[in-house]
Order: C-alpha cells, then sequence, then structure tokens
C-alpha cells in the first residue's frame, strides 16, 4: 500500500468513527431543514457530491425524498451507501451525467478536499451548473473559520482531551490528515464565497458556528455576462467581511 494509500485509510477510519451513522443522519437531517428542505419537491432528483458512507442520502430519504444518487471518490465509503440509491465513484470535477439532469445538488464537507482553488473550486461549480437544470438548487454545507472552529481546533491540539474524547481525537485526525487543502479553503473565504456567488443566485446563506451554509440557484440560462457576475462576486466579498466573525 502507498503512501497515499495509508493516509487516505487513515483519515477514512477517523471519518467513520466520528460520528454513529444515526448522530450524522440527524446532523445532517437538522441542516437540511435548516437549509428549506421543507419546500423542496419531493419528487426532485437529488445529487449528493462527495456523499462519503451516504448517511446524507439516508437522510433525504427519512425526509420523503425518492429520486437520490451519490458520488464519492472513495470505494470503501460507498459501498456503506445505501443499496437502493444511485451510487458512482467519479471525481466531482467531471460528473457522470448528463446535462440539465438533476434538481438538486449537495455537498456537505467535501468542497474544502479540493486540492488546488480556485481552479478545482470553478471546476465543480461548472460541473454542478451543467448538470441542474435551471433553477435548480446547488447546496453547500463546509467548515468556515470562525471564532467558534478556532476554539475546535484550539481543543484538537490539546492531547489530554483527545485522550478524554473520541470524538475530539477522531476530529483531530481528520484535520490532520486534509490540513493543506483544509487549511487552504479556510484561507480563501472571499474567493470561496465570491466563486459560489458568481456561478448561482444565492437563496440562503449563514455563516456561524464554524459553518456556511448556503443555497444557490441555478440561472436560467447557460451562462451569466461577465458584468452580472463581477457584481455578484464583489457582493460576496463584502458579505463575507461583515459575516465571517459570526461565531
Amino acid at each position: 500500500m502507498s503512501a497515499s494509500d495509508k493516509a487516505t485509510e487513515a483519515w477514512e477510519s477517523a471519518y467513520l468513527r466520528f460520528e454513529t451513522p444515526e448522530e450524522e443522519i440527524a446532523k445532517f437531517t437538522r441542516r437540511l431543514l435548516q437549509l428549506g428542505a421543507r419546500q423542496w419537491p419531493r419528487d426532485a432528483a437529488v445529487l449528493e457530491l462527495f456523499c462519503g458512507r451516504g448517511n446524507g442520502l439516508r437522510a433525504m430519504a427519512q425526509l420523503g425524498f425518492v429520486r437520490l444518487a451519490g458520488v464519492d471518490i472513495s470505494q470503501r465509503l460507498l459501498a456503506l451507501c445505501p443499496p437502493e440509491h444511485g451510487r458512482h465513484c467519479a471525481d466531482c470535477r467531471t460528473l457522470p451525467f448528463v446535462t440539465a439532469s438533476q434538481d438538486i445538488l449537495i455537498v456537505q464537507g467535501g468542497l474544502h478536499h479540493l486540492a488546488a482553488l480556485p481552479e478545482d473550486m470553478e471546476k465543480v461549480m461548472a460541473e454542478a451548473s451543467r448538470v441542474l437544470r435551471p433553477g435548480g438548487r446547488f447546496v453547500v454545507v463546509e467548515p468556515w473559520l470562525t471564532p467558534f472552529l478556532s476554539l475546535v481546533h484550539a481543543g484538537c491540539r490539546q492531547s489530554w482531551l483527545r485522550k478524554i474524547s473520541a470524538k475530539i481525537d477522531a476530529l483531530a485526525e481528520m484535520i490532520d490528515g486534509e490540513r493543506s487543502t483544509y487549511e487552504q479553503w479556510l484561507g480563501q473565504p472571499e474567493a470561496v464565497l465570491g466563486s459560489l456567488e458568481a456561478s448561482f443566485i444565492t437563496e440562503r446563506k449563514s455563516i456561524g458556528w464554524g459553518k456556511l451554509m448556503w443555497v444557490g440557484r441555478r440561472n436560467g440560462e447557460w451562462g451569466m455576462g461577465n458584468g452580472e457576475s463581477g457584481n455578484r462576486a464583489s457582493r460576496a466579498v463584502a458579505d463575507v467581511r461583515r459575516e465571517g466573525r459570526g461565531g
């Protein structure tokens, strides 16, 4: 096994012990309801990117959604996904779906794994826009550097706390395993939010307790003029400067 494979296996093992499936499903359900899932059509075609072991799909199923599929690059995690839903081993920068085939795309903690920003972010945005139908939703929940997250990071650096808390220990190991992409993501909030809001029309947005929670709608046209994209990106920069000091 290569060093890269060992590192991936260690991260996946930490991820699997960070939360029980029941805890993760409950967390995802709370988030989805906060993001407006009650109002989404139950027959919508829903695709979760970076779906991991599939508990986001299980949460959506419990909320009544029936057309569900997940994408992840890990065969190990996909094997744990519910078999009744579509499971696709693929890179989210090149999605194996036809144009305008999905109504909702969801990412809960995957974009911060992208190796190169802003290049990879732009590729995912382009693919999300391509596979979504006009008016479709792109739903994002990602870590965000707030005072609360800084406090969590400080806790992860305490060896005594890791010894008494399996959850903190697992989180610390996950952060160590993804540190380069994680810190890259946290260090570019304006570019990240600018990319989202230049690519989609913002429907919901909140920043707090170490998370960005955001929903965007796909524009009815295939592309937007540079002026409108630039205006949205500028507004996003102003917003993140105002809100980035949230809890």
